[in-house]
């Protein structure tokens, strides 16, 4: 991985986790301070929890992308340290996922006239839930790679004995 590529990714990232923790600064203040505008027609502090907890989960995938790109600039990523992290990402994911399915139960008395909303709603967390399960793949690749190195390490040490 490239520099230039590594440093573009960190920019990103710290972008997405300054901007995620501005909105859930404000949005804390909002439910802490009693000054939410709530009417009445939408639950709308159930959904700023909801919010709150899926950035927290944006921010803990964040995190540990942040921590993989830096396994891979030291060349360390093919190591058992790496699975804490793509597992946490896969933790990540599947819970922005049940988020966004109460984020859809919430949305959907809401929705009666319209119940395509709501099925639309559903597809997109059945889509998050195939992005984790597309990391999970990832994962069990990251494991093949990580085996097929401690083999050919082995393999190095049994030649550097019979040299």
């Amino acid at each position: 991985m490239g520099k230039l590529t590594v440093r573009a990714l960190r920019a990103v990232l710290v972008v997405v986790l300054a901007g995620t923790v501005c909105v859930q600064t404000g949005m804390v203040w909002v439910l802490v301070s009693g000054s939410d505008p709530e009417d009445g027609s939408l639950p709308l502090t159930a959904l700023r929890v909801i919010t709150i907890l899926g950035m927290l989960s944006a921010q803990v995938a964040l995190v540990c992308v942040w921590r993989l790109v830096t396994m891979v600039r030291r060349g360390t990523v093919f190591s058992h340290a790496a699975f804490r992290y793509v597992d946490a990402v896969i933790g990540a994911i599947v819970a922005a996922a049940l988020l966004w399915f109460a984020v859809t139960a919430v949305n959907a008395p809401g929705q009666r006239e319209d119940p395509g909303v709501t099925v639309i709603m559903g597809g997109i967390a059945l889509a998050i839930l195939g992005v984790a399960l597309i990391v999970l793949v990832l994962r069990m690749l990251l494991a093949q790679a990580v085996a097929r190195d401690v083999e050919a390490a082995e393999m190095q040490a049994e030649l550097d004995e019979v040299i």
